[in-house]
């Protein structure tokens, strides 16, 4: 049975982004996870993993870590004799194809979802980017989670055309569309418990609240508006970096009761149930799962017209885009959504029709036990000739 090593940060990406696929490929492959469990390795193996290995691998740069790090994956790599090793998150993709190469992996396979260093300027920038261009040199083949994030990175000299792969219609891992789906008991349960009325037109964000995702003009769109239709709320949920809640507290302080926060959900479901329309006025993003999770609860969005989004929002089909960080146009998206209420409920249907069609969960791990088969099965034939 072929070895296959799957290499992340943190544990939280597998258990968000590749349960299903290890649950898939470990009916045809031996699967080990390598992640930093912080010397707590969790009691249960995700389904479809054999192994659990425990690396520190630091989401920020930190040069003796990083060294450390890279050392202890090569290590590993070179005992374990893996097939091929796939990677995910900016980091461990460097250390883990950088050690790969280094232990004579032949197949190096890194998931790009995103790049930091497209909002950055100057030295930081340039850095971040020689990194992800040190990456994809070092992998042999490039998974990239939507089309328009693979172009962007062509563009920018990270990748080539010719080693990198959208897989289906893009997106990590697709919507369980039996667990995101529109459900009245639970929306009518969450806004009681928020005190919110069935008549109020609930927008909401859900993710980090930090500069990137664009909260802070997502507060003041919301805070241009709110006086002119009381029965509109604004929902965040998600962990505060940096102190964004703050911040949106004093853009929000005239229409603050119209302004609701929740710290964490484990059932971020329960909140899409909840609204009436999903914002990511973000920045930056490599697809925009949390989209499409709203899609398939029948939410339309409201998202900045970048790349990763543009894949993940049908423009006026199933959802609104406007320019990134045009704080009026947004405004004027939300106002939309608000007075139109026939077109916000077409437009919700019409999300949950195509997040069903074309990024339900299964198709996409389906595409990358494929893609898997196809690497292994290339392998095999050059060690044959």
């Amino acid at each position: 049975m072929k070895r296959i090593c799957l290499t992340v940060s943190s544990p939280m990406t597998i258990s968000a982004f590749l349960g299903n696929h290890i649950k898939l490929l470990g009916k045809h492959y031996d699967i080990d996870i390598i992640a930093n469990f912080e010397g707590r390795k969790p009691a249960l193996t995700p389904e479809g993993a054999n192994r659990l290995h425990d690396v520190a691998i630091d989401r920020k740069i930190s040069i003796f870590r990083d060294i450390n790090a890279l050392f202890s994956l090569y290590r590993n790599y070179s005992n374990n004799r893996y097939d091929l090793v796939h990677s995910v998150t900016p980091k461990a993709g460097l250390l883990a194809m950088t050690a790969a190469r280094l232990a004579g992996v032949p197949i190096r396979l890194h998931t790009f979802t995103g790049q930091v260093w497209a909002t950055q300027q100057g030295f930081k920038r340039r850095l971040l980017k020689t990194m992800d261009r040190i990456l994809a040199g070092m992998a042999t083949h490039v998974l990239v989670d939507s089309a328009s994030q693979r172009q962007f990175l062509i563009n920018e000299g990270v990748v080539l055309p010719e080693k990198s792969t959208v897989l289906a219609n893009g997106s990590i891992s697709g919507v369980d569309t039996d667990r995101f789906k529109p459900d009245p008991e639970t929306r009518q349960s969450v806004r009681d418990e928020l005190g919110l009325d069935a008549n109020d037109v609930v927008f909401l964000f859900l993710g980090r609240l930090n500069r990137d995702k664009g909260v802070l003009d997502l507060a003041q769109a919301f805070a241009r508006i709110a006086g002119h239709k009381p029965n509109s709320r604004l929902l965040f949920v998600g962990p505060d970096e940096d102190g964004m809640r703050q911040q949106i507290m004093t853009i929000c302080s005239q229409c603050i009761h119209q302004v609701c926060f929740v710290d964490f959900t484990s059932a971020p479901e329960r909140y899409m149930n909840t609204a009436d329309v999903f914002c990511l006025p973000s920045y930056r993003e490599g697809f925009g799962s949390v989209i499409i999770e709203a899609a398939a609860s029948g939410i339309p969005a409201i998202g900045s017209r970048i790349y990763g989004i543009s894949d993940a929002i049908d423009n006026e089909q199933t959802g609104l885009m406007f320019e990134v960080g045009n704080v009026s146009e947004l405004g004027e998206s939300m106002l939309e959504m608000i007075d139109n209420s026939d077109k916000r409920q077409q437009m919700g249907t019409l999300a949950r029709k195509r997040a069903v069609e074309l990024f339900q969960s299964d198709m996409v791990s389906r595409e990358l036990a494929i893609f898997y088969q196809q690497l292994l099965a290339d392998d095999s034939a050059k060690a044959r000739a």
